[in-house]
């Protein structure tokens, strides 16, 4: 299976979950390390541009390709599984729980989510502390030019 991730850069390599550490997001509290990536390259440049405007779009985007081995467990949620708010903006600390959680017990090294973007499309968390991590490859990085039409 392949998945996506856009991301900018410098910081397209390697995968390792620290960006998402050092904020926290929706999924992953401050400390946390998660890699954010998503079924389609569609579905990644929309959970990106929901934090821009045209003004502040930053023009260094890549769209890396995750290569995961048939082998890889995956765990998948649906959306009765999922806290009752994990929908607000701003995120709320439920869902950052739900996803420490995920981390913390490292049964699996991914997790399928519902994605709050786009309804029926799914998100892949990546646990870069699990041990099967190391399977996952990177197959594709290239520059990702967002089309201006989409903030207008």
């Amino acid at each position: 299976m392949e998945i996506y991730r856009l991301s900018r850069e410098k910081f397209a390599t390697p995968l390792s979950g620290k960006g998402s550490a050092i904020k926290g997001a929706r999924w992953n509290s401050i400390g946390i390390e998660l890699i954010y990536a998503a079924a389609n390259k569609s579905l990644a440049m929309a959970e990106v541009a929901v934090h821009f405007t045209f003004a502040t779009l930053p023009e260094d985007y890549m769209m890396i390709t995750i290569f995961v081995p048939d082998d890889i467990q995956i765990f998948e949620v649906s959306e009765p599984d999922l806290p009752y708010d994990w929908k607000d903006f701003p995120h709320p600390n439920s869902t950052q729980r739900f996803g420490d959680n995920f981390v913390l017990e490292n049964k699996f090294c991914i997790l399928k989510i519902p994605s709050v973007v786009t309804k029926g499309v799914y998100n892949y968390l990546i646990n870069p502390n699990h041990k099967d991590f190391a399977s996952l490859k990177i197959i594709g990085i290239e520059k990702f030019p967002f089309d201006k039409r989409i903030f207008k």
